[in-house]
């Protein structure tokens, strides 16, 4: 059908007026907050004051309650040793640096909330605001799984330790100090207690884009060569049995980072093009 000039007429006023409209730029891409070099050493240090001053407060409260901490941590030993026992001191200051140290390993626990919170607030300005969100994630998860790495060394891999090296000895009678006993375990908890954070941090590399799923399935074979080196250094022992009761938890962890970062970790912008691409 032919329009009529009335609707030629009308056509053109239309066509008029949308070319006189102009169209909205498409969004910009968020910008990222950016900061001075001085800026970002002015924010280190002001979060490491918050950091010492939490780990402060909780080494006074941990301090009163060292000697029953330490008890807690010696039942291991404890198992082991003939009935009636104890460890022993050599010096006279031997028994109050111990202290010392029991009062800061539970306060580096009690305080783990608190520290996951500054770090993460230290590098949120290198994140998107979407990737913010996952502030109270990021602190829950990390203290479940520092305490989780402190509580499996505690309960699994340190009686095993303590087991096969006092059979070892079990040719000598055993005088073992507190102070070596303590730094031994503190080894051990604190060392599976940062691997027990590879979730974590694999989450963190990919919210910055550094890794992707892909790239860690990738190369797998040297992520668990470097888990075994790390397990190896924690291990107190020479045997296997043990070296695996520490790597094999960590691979898995490892996976299970993988898995975090496959839901939650950036998308590459050309995959985001493709994505848009496909959906127009």
């Amino acid at each position: 059908m032919t329009p009529t000039d009335g609707e030629i007429e009308v056509r053109r006023a239309v066509g008029a007026v949308e070319r006189k409209v102009p169209t909205p730029p498409p969004p910009p891409d968020e910008e990222l907050e950016s900061m001075s070099l001085l800026g970002h050493l002015e924010e280190l240090r002001r979060r490491l004051f918050w950091v010492l001053g939490t780990l402060a407060l909780a080494f006074a409260g941990c301090w009163t309650f060292a000697d029953q901490i330490f008890q807690f941590l010696a039942r291991p030993i404890y198992r082991y040793l003939p009935q009636g026992q104890k460890l022993v001191i050599l010096g006279v200051t031997d028994a109050f640096m111990l202290y010392i140290k029991v009062a800061l390993l539970a306060s580096i626990f009690v305080s783990t909330p608190v520290i996951l919170y500054h770090v993460w607030r230290f590098i949120a300005p290198g994140l998107y605001r979407k990737e913010r969100s996952y502030a109270l994630g990021f602190i829950f998860f990390g203290s479940v799984l520092f305490v989780s790495g402190g509580a499996f060394a505690y309960y699994v891999a340190f009686p095993f330790a303590v087991e096969f090296l006092l059979g070892v000895g079990s040719s000598f009678t055993a005088a073992i100090t507190g102070p070596s006993y303590l730094s031994f375990m503190m080894t051990v908890i604190l060392g599976l207690s940062l691997m027990f954070e590879l979730p974590v941090v694999i989450f963190f590399l990919s919210q910055v884009g550094l890794v992707t799923p892909r790239f860690l399935l990738r190369h797998f074979r040297w992520a668990v060569l470097i888990i075994f080196i790390a397990a190896a250094l924690i291990t107190p022992t020479p045997d296997v049995f043990n070296m695996c009761l520490f790597a094999l938890p960590t691979m898995g962890l490892y996976l299970l980072g993988i898995a975090v970062a496959a839901i939650f970790g950036r998308k590459p912008k050309v995959v985001e093009s493709e994505e848009e691409a496909e959906g127009a």
